[in-house]
């Protein structure tokens, strides 16, 4: 039975902006997209930078030095921030999924970048549990994230659903017991949400 149903943030419930982000980063410097969105995702977890063990000036100005890129600190945030885009359908989903009395919850690989992000759209509040990497200092990369939502949301792993766009995400939760959805697009998530829910 599936009591808990935990979602990431960044390409599920909202479009996925750091990639994005970085994509227009590179084509705004003349860089290769796919070779700087590669750096950025090794960059961010080689300094701990999503776990809360470095500065968000310092993740910067390794990008700066690695990638060749002279811009300011300001200016990168914003190429990536603005491409964080909540998608109303999804909140929409959420609070559908609490009135029918599930716990909603959210596992995620974010900066403090995400209290930001609520600021300017609120959807914080439609979650609880909330593990960010920023706050418990440990990311998705490390499968015990998943025992540690269970705990926290007061379920078994079994009990939970977890959506997610990265494979290797999905993999870890579903070896920890997990039922998961790899979230691709909308009509194919709402199909398989409908399919595991009434399987259920």
């Amino acid at each position: 039975m599936i009591r808990c149903i935990a979602f990431d943030f960044g390409g599920v419930i909202a479009e996925e902006g750091f990639q994005n982000g970085m994509i227009a980063i590179a084509k705004e410097f003349g860089l290769d997209p796919s070779e700087t969105v590669k750096l950025a995702f090794q960059l961010v977890f080689e300094a701990r930078f999503v776990e809360g063990a470095c500065t968000e000036e310092q993740m910067w100005s390794l990008l700066r030095e690695r990638a060749g890129i002279e811009a300011s600190d300001e200016t990168l945030r914003e190429m990536v921030l603005s491409r964080f885009i909540v998608r109303p359908w999804m909140l929409e989903k959420v609070r559908a999924l609490k009135q029918q009395g599930y716990i909603v919850a959210m596992l995620t690989d974010q900066a403090e970048w995400l209290r930001k992000l609520d600021a300017k759209t609120p959807f914080l509040h439609l979650f609880d549990p909330i593990l960010n990497s920023w706050d418990t200092g440990k990311t998705k990369k490390d499968p015990t994230a998943f025992t540690d939502l269970a705990a926290a949301a007061g379920v078994k792993p079994e009990e939970i659903l977890f959506v997610d766009d990265n494979e290797g995400n999905i993999e870890r939760a579903a070896a920890m017991g997990l039922k998961t959805i790899l979230f691709s697009d909308r009509e194919s998530f709402e199909r398989e949400m409908d399919r595991k829910i009434f399987k259920a």
